[in-house]
């Protein structure tokens, strides 16, 4: 596997580069670095190699096509979204155009397939956890994204935001703590 030679470019400076140009060059560098997760998202949900690279392929055409509308702030979470939105999507289709047995056997459902009880159960937690980032304050779920979900140091989280070091810390560990009550808020209400 070959080195990618535009791996000291981040995620947000190759999509302010798209939107600033409209040059879809720097999108095909983005969708190429999520190639293999989209992929691995794409089996998960499927169960088909084939059916999921079709997906990755129309979900990598969804992006092209829905970047250029709107403006979107954290990239990854957003094509994880689409992704999973896709294949579900691909999945109810599926069944709604077979007959009612094979749609029984078909139907991926924790109690024909005690398999996927996990994974739903990840999902809805990743969903609720999704959710309530967005409850975050905005300082807290800038922070909070950029350590947690891009990886980024205390450091490159200052020069990017503006933050002292301090604040950084400070976003981030009340952005956790508040994270976590609004998480089990929500796992208590379900």
């Amino acid at each position: 596997m070959k080195q990618d030679p535009n791996s000291h470019i981040s995620d947000q400076q190759l999509l302010n580069s798209f939107y600033s140009s409209r040059d879809n060059h720097w999108l095909g560098i983005l969708l190429q670095r999520y190639t293999l997760l989209l992929l691995g998202v794409c089996m998960k949900y499927l169960k088909n190699e084939e059916e999921a690279k079709d997906c990755v392929q129309q979900v990598f055409l969804k992006a092209i096509t829905e970047l250029h509308k709107y403006k979107v702030e954290y990239f990854k979470s957003w094509l994880y979204m689409v992704a999973k939105n896709h294949c579900l999507m691909k999945l109810r289709d599926k069944q709604a155009r077979t007959p009612a047995e094979i749609k029984d056997e078909m139907a991926i459902t924790p109690e024909n397939d005690p398999g996927m009880a996990p994974h739903l159960e990840k999902d809805r937690q990743l969903e609720m956890m999704e959710e309530s980032l967005q409850e975050l304050n905005k300082e807290q779920k800038q922070c909070v994204t950029l350590f947690y979900l891009e990886k980024r140091s205390y450091n490159e989280i200052a020069d990017q935001t503006g933050f002292t070091l301090m604040q950084v810390k400070s976003h981030i560990q009340n952005g956790k703590r508040n994270l976590k009550i609004l998480l089990e808020r929500k796992l208590n209400q379900s």
